[in-house]
């Protein structure tokens, strides 16, 4: 009796190691993208940041220019504000408000061109990243490939991919 009880007893042990063995075989293979990372240190990000730095460069020199000149304004209409007749004083004030919008209308579409660039560049980024990271997670049997983002409470640093797609992204599309 003991010898049958013994034996049921090991039999439901080797069905059950044998059923967490096919268990373990299809177990999920997650990992997850630091995008934000990725991006940034892609070779299309690094470019992306040095064409946005020319450009703002370019309307932050227009900019200071336009203050400058907007400074000189101010200074020789209260300088000269009380020599001058009230008509002269009125067109040098109403020219300095015109300068003064044209000053903020250029600045605010400077920032809208800006803003617009960025997101067009860093769109065509994630629609190329996105192609490699779905193309790598087939590739090598991932069932999840997740963002790294700030509701993940937990990452284990052995499911980043962003190292392994990254390197993918940057040989897939070099200029």
């Amino acid at each position: 009796m003991k010898r049958l009880i013994l034996a049921v007893i090991l039999l439901g042990c080797i069905t059950t190691g044998a059923a967490f063995a096919a268990e373990a075989k299809n177990a999920a293979k997650i990992g997850y993208i630091d995008m934000q990372r990725a991006i940034n240190t892609s070779d299309s990000g690094k470019q992306a940041k040095e064409q946005l730095a020319a450009r703002l460069k370019k309307y932050q020199d227009e900019i200071n220019s336009r203050q400058n000149e907007l400074k000189r304004l101010k200074e020789d209409l209260e300088k000269q504000g009380m020599l001058l007749s009230e008509a002269a004083r009125s067109a040098k004030e109403k020219d300095y408000q015109q300068k003064l919008k044209e000053f903020q209308r250029f600045t605010k579409d400077a920032q809208e061109e800006l803003q617009a660039k960025d997101e067009e560049l860093t769109r065509k980024i994630l629609e190329g990243m996105e192609k490699v990271i779905q193309e790598f997670g087939k590739n090598n049997g991932y069932t999840f490939i997740f963002v790294r983002n700030e509701s993940m409470l937990f990452a284990d640093d052995k499911a980043d991919l962003t190292e392994e797609v990254l390197k993918l992204y940057n040989a897939t599309h070099k200029k």
